[in-house]
């Protein structure tokens, strides 16, 4: 039986590397996500540089399926080079939000490059699963969480802004940091020029 499912497994990540059009290709990928195999990982994991939109949100949808068993290939593999391949990887690790990935989610919101990655790791942020780390190392985790979007908070891209908004208005609800995410939002309320990030500011602090 296992053996069996082994070669399907296989049949089903050749199929993703021997796809010859753009929409063989995220056939394949579809069927290979939807098989929750463990073997498959790396090929999801590959198929999020293909340069395929749909192939890499098929990929990125089973992975986020697979969870926490996803997430130690999705760290080692993160692509250093390809910022549509590391941007797809980020918003996995951030709807898994496995606190594994807190440093990556870090460095990513504070200086990636790609601003779409700086999205993805500043919504990411506020929305891990705390429970998950040591009793011990939950304070300092959030705190840098908090520290972080804090930071963002100030950048000069309106849409970095607002993800840091959308970020720390998850974390609210989440954490026991409301007193100090409301004080920041308040302060911010005041000064913030754009009119779609001072909605979203509204809308944390009202909700």
């Amino acid at each position: 039986m296992t053996n069996h499912l082994m070669t399907d497994h296989q049949q089903l990540i050749q199929a993703v590397e021997q796809a010859d059009s753009p929409e063989r290709l995220i056939a394949a990928v579809r069927t290979l996500a939807d098989a929750r195999s463990e073997a498959g990982i790396p090929t999801l994991i590959a198929a999020l540089g293909y340069n395929n939109p749909g192939a890499a949100l098929a990929a990125v949808a089973g992975l986020v399926q697979m969870g926490t068993i996803a997430v130690p290939l999705l760290l080692e593999l993160l692509d250093g080079y390809n910022y549509g391949a590391r941007a797809y990887a980020i918003r996995a690790l951030a709807a898994i939000a496995d606190p594994r990935a807190l440093e990556v989610l870090l460095t990513a919101a504070k200086s990636d490059f790609a601003p779409s990655v700086r999205r993805a790791a500043s919504k990411g942020l506020g929305n891990l699963h705390w429970n998950q780390l040591e009793p011990s190392q939950v304070r300092i985790a959030q705190e840098k969480a908090f520290q972080t979007l804090v930071a963002i908070c100030q950048d000069t891209d309106w849409s970095i802004r607002y993800a840091a908004i959308v970020g720390l208005h998850t974390m609210a609800n989440q954490t026991d940091f409301q007193s100090k995410i409301l004080a920041h939002l308040q302060q911010m309320s005041q000064k913030e020029t754009d009119l779609a990030v001072r909605a979203r500011v509204q809308l944390a602090i009202n909700s």
